[in-house]
């Protein structure tokens, strides 16, 4: 495996360090211009023929240690059948392929930035008639909000196509030179194109403007970084419900609000709620509004001598509300953990030695009854040989320290459906299986009896009681007590104790 993957490696090399054509071996360039022009290429091709050999290098270590599996995802078929994919099976982890795209990606992302620049400039008051033409775009939309359909089709006519157009058909220059220079006479569109269309091709590779967009991409994700980090310290602590008070507080506000949302939103007018935040927020950029306000903190919070001063004998006092103790007041929590019933059913065996004694066998989660699957399959009953060994289950701990007998054996066979089974309703309430006649005419019951000649319509009778052992065809339960015979080689009884959930702090 190591040699395979050294002579991989090898063989990576020697691809990436061939000579491409006669670009190895470039002609003495005639001037000082094609000069420096063969240095930036001889140095761009080394740079990224450095960066392809370490790339394969990568590349052929991370294919032996990823498996080929996991590297590939394929787009399920929306139609089913073995027709292929409407997509086509898109490419695992490559890093030469993750270099392309990161170098084309950042080769056409400038067009963002350039946005993003401007709409701060508009918004920051760089050029206050660019900003009252936006405020004034917005009032619009606000008190009409139809035109809001109609603002993709006025940014595409009026930021698209006529720039376009005057790119197209430029105004006439206006030259220094008074022998060449042409008088003014005005725009006119009419008349042939004068210039080339405006094309956007993507920013040259190792160009000023390809290393200024990933400066900005570098900002931009240290920004997301820093907006997320933000977040999540804000908002997850009071949503997850680590602080129950708090959360529950603010559940109950949102839900409150909720209502009355949904009854009496169509009486907000929420045009003008619209149009004076907007504003409002625009207006709060402005650079006299931020300075008048950076004043009015620095001189009523920071320099107020009422209330910094501890020698004024009569300072003002700020009014407070203590959050945490209004939640614990207000807000009652059921400190009552939620308590459930669990059960067990203990096993036990007919032994086949001279005598027939019961043998303690196993606790388990299910009584193991003659009409259950694991019963039919044969397989044997699962659980544990000891009580101790009884585990709560997962999130759930014992609030009660026994383990208590059910007294109403009838009732759980009743709520199961069991039958073949027969029931003690006095003494340890042990629910015995009923031979069958297989064991009947085996001499099963371990020698407490057999009734081999019984007819099969003729009613067993259990002390005082009759009940019928057939009904349809299949063995029915019946009431009975110790020594009546006719019992199987398993018999159980249902242990219950109760659980409360765990309490998970944090």
């Amino acid at each position: 495996m190591v040699d395979e993957l050294e002579e991989q490696l090898l063989t990576a090399a020697d691809e990436s360090v061939m000579p491409e054509g006669d670009e190895s071996q470039p002609s003495q360039p005639q001037d000082h211009q094609s000069r420096s022009a063969r240095k930036v290429k001889s140095l761009k091709n080394g740079i990224f023929r450095a960066a392809s050999i370490q790339d394969k290098l990568l590349e052929k270590l991370l294919s032996q240690v990823i498996p080929a599996e996991d590297g590939h995802t394929q787009t399920p078929s929306i139609m089913g059948g073995d027709d292929p994919p409407a997509f086509a099976e898109r490419p695992g982890f490559s890093i030469p392929l993750m270099s392309n795209n990161f170098r084309r990606f950042n080769a056409r992302i400038g067009v963002v930035f350039k946005f993003q620049s401007r709409a701060l400039k508009v918004l920051s008051w760089r050029k206050p008639t660019h900003t009252l033409s936006l405020l004034a775009v917005y009032t619009f939309v606000c008190l009409d909000p139809y035109l809001l359909f109609a603002l993709p089709l006025a940014i595409a006519v009026f930021f698209i196509f006529v720039p376009s157009f005057i790119a197209r058909h430029p105004a006439p220059s206006t030259s220094s030179d008074p022998d060449h220079q042409v008088r003014n006479l005005g725009y006119s569109p009419r008349g042939p194109p004068l210039a080339p269309a405006r094309n956007f091709q993507p920013t040259k590779e190792l160009s000023k403007d390809f290393f200024r967009n990933m400066g900005d991409l570098q900002n931009v994700m240290e920004d997301f970084s820093v907006v997320h980090d933000k977040v999540v310290t804000l908002i997850v602590p009071v949503t997850n419900f680590s602080d129950e008070a708090l959360s529950s507080a603010i559940f109950v506000g949102l839900f409150a609000a909720l209502v009355v949302m949904l009854i009496s939103a169509h009486l907000i007018p929420w045009r003008y709620l619209m149009l004076v935040g907007g504003w409002g927020a625009i207006l709060s950029a402005h650079p006299t509004i931020n300075r008048l306000v950076a004043q009015a903190t620095e001189q009523y919070l920071h320099h107020n001598p009422t209330l910094s001063s501890p020698t004024d004998p009569h300072p003002v006092k700020i009014p407070t509300v203590d959050i945490p103790a209004l939640l614990s007041k207000e807000i009652i929590l059921d400190s009552a953990p939620e308590t459930r019933e669990v059960e067990i059913f203990e096993l036990q065996r007919l032994s086949h030695y001279p005598g027939g004694e019961w043998e303690p066998w196993v606790f388990s989660p299910s009584p193991y009854d003659p009409l259950s699957a694991q019963r039919i399959s044969g397989q044997r009953p699962q659980g544990t040989r000891f009580f101790e060994d009884v585990q709560p289950p997962e999130g759930w701990e014992w609030s009660e320290k026994k383990w208590g007998l059910d007294l109403w054996s009838r009732e759980w066979v009743e709520e199961r459906i069991i039958t073949g089974v027969e029931i003690e309703t006095e003494g340890e309430r042990w629910v015995y299986d009923i031979a069958s006649s297989s064991e009947k005419s085996a001499g099963g019951g371990g020698g407490m009896g057999t009734i081999g000649e019984e007819s099969e319509e003729e009613p067993v009778r259990s002390g005082n009681q009759s009940t019928p052992m057939k009904q349809n065809g299949g063995l029915s339960w019946e009431e009975g007590e110790e020594g009546m015979g006719r019992r199987g080689e398993w018999r159980r009884r249902r242990w219950v104790r109760m659980v409360r959930r765990k309490n998970v702090t944090g």
